[in-house]
């Protein structure tokens, strides 16, 4: 049926990669919704976590070992890297897997996206322009949640530097270039979280089963990270340098981790993004 809707001579004038705008699905897609609820929860989680340690009290080591999480009231650098901590194992995931997720089988659920493709927009242009969006939103949504945290964080508990748990500390401006560095590392290791979505977004008309899917599989990875008898083999799993970024919060970076957790999941991510383009190419679309 695709192959009827598809046009097979193109008006005077057609330039496929003038179809479909960046812009046009940008603007799409912050309308939605669910971009403005994302937006809006990850913009609160700062203040959630404010609250609770106005209700709960300073932070303290236990058993004189100090954390990450005690030093959350030390400054606003402190509470922003905290705010990263606390989510990138999980919450973050979610706005990866809701925008990259949501991309094409939304389309297919309404049923228009036979009609894009009628227009005529070319298949692997439609998918190139609705993975840039998801993964710009994606990387705004990491964004969003660090930068309203230090800006609650400093009115909260000042501008200063970043304390470091096992001794030392970060200048204001060193922690704000770190700070950058975590950022970038944690949308990198979402990658392949991303590629789990649109890829199950280009098999199904259900947006909700290709989230949930990216989510269910996410978690599994975290799970079998957590079996220590697989021993070395966890090397392999992108959830095992998940938090490897914390190393970069040291007084002498290491970035050892970090790549070879960027490498893995860069790698994970590009095989799904191939997976993708190759079976929307070869599918039939009816909706």
């Amino acid at each position: 049926m695709s192959t009827l809707l598809e046009r097979t001579e193109t008006a005077d004038g057609y330039r496929a990669r003038r179809t479909l705008p960046l812009r046009v699905e940008l603007v799409r897609q912050l309308k939605r919704r669910r971009t403005l609820v994302m937006g809006a929860v990850l913009a609160a989680l700062p203040f959630v976590l404010l609250v609770a340690f106005a209700i709960g009290g300073q932070p303290g080591g236990r058993n004189d070992r100090i954390t990450l999480m005690d030093t959350a009231t030390a400054s606003g650098a402190n509470f922003a890297a905290v705010n990263l901590f606390v989510s990138a194992g999980f919450l973050l995931v979610i706005p990866v897997a809701l925008f990259c997720g949501d991309t094409v089988a939304s389309e297919a659920s309404w049923s228009s996206l036979r009609y894009l493709l009628a227009a005529p927009v070319p298949r692997a242009r439609l998918l190139w322009s609705k993975l840039t969006v998801a993964l710009g939103l994606s990387l705004a949504a990491m964004v969003l949640l660090p930068v309203v945290a230090l800006a609650v964080g400093t009115a909260a508990y000042g501008w200063g530097p970043l304390e470091i748990p096992t001794g030392g500390a970060l200048s204001a401006a060193t922690a704000a270039q770190r700070l950058l560095a975590v950022i970038g590392y944690i949308f990198v290791s979402q990658l392949v979280t991303a590629g789990l979505a649109f890829w199950l977004s280009t098999k199904t008309d259900a947006p909700l089963g290709a989230v949930g899917g990216a989510v269910g599989l996410t978690i599994v990875g975290n799970v079998l990270d957590a079996v220590t008898a697989l021993g070395h083999w966890r090397d392999f799993l992108p959830a095992h340098w998940q938090f490897a970024w914390a190393d970069a919060i040291q007084p002498t970076p290491e970035w050892g981790g970090m790549i070879q957790g960027a490498a893995i999941s860069v790698t994970y991510a590009l095989v799904l993004f191939a997976l993708a383009f190759r079976g929307f190419r070869r599918k039939d679309i009816v909706s």
